[in-house]
């Protein structure tokens, strides 16, 4: 956890990033390092936890974290707890709480209120476009014969 807390103030001091750091670890060895890139790669998705899932996935040539452990700086928001759900990642640890992001204006509360609502109710429109051939995409992946298949471990689907 101390890694991870240090990856968050270094990104800070030294690159000019975001309050979040992150650390993947497999049986005591810590396997990659992710920080908060989201104003410094103008990309909103390159939160610490998602940095440090895709440095681990690249790293290992993986897209399954399975038997992995995240140490993270922060509880992760939605996306991230996500990622974390789709990377198989084993047990996630975390330090700071989501109350305490708040207090320094890293909010994300509004977003499980958003994701509960009906779609029709959200503040950015999810409309539904029905097209003959909508599932073309999965029929082709259903027939493809050298997949690799993922989310075969969570269990939630």
């Amino acid at each position: 956890m101390s890694q991870a807390i240090q990856e968050a103030v270094k990104n800070v001091k030294e690159n000019g990033g975001g309050p979040f750091g992150a650390v993947i670890v497999k049986d005591g060895v810590v396997v990659a390092t992710g920080s908060n890139k989201v104003t410094i790669d103008c990309d909103p998705t390159a939160h610490g936890e998602v940095v440090c899932i895709r440095n681990a996935c690249k790293k290992l040539g993986v897209f399954d974290l399975s038997g992995y452990e995240l140490y993270t700086s922060c509880e992760p928001c939605p996306m991230c707890l996500a990622s974390c759900y789709w990377a198989n990642i084993s047990k996630i640890y975390y330090s700071a709480t989501q109350s305490d992001a708040a207090n320094y204006n890293f909010d994300d509360a509004f977003l499980y209120v958003e994701v509960a609502k009906p779609k029709s109710e959200r503040t950015i429109p999810i409309v539904e476009i029905n097209c003959k051939n909508k599932c073309e995409p999965f029929q082709c992946w259903e027939n493809k014969a050298d997949k690799a298949t993922y989310g075969d471990n969570f269990e939630g689907k």
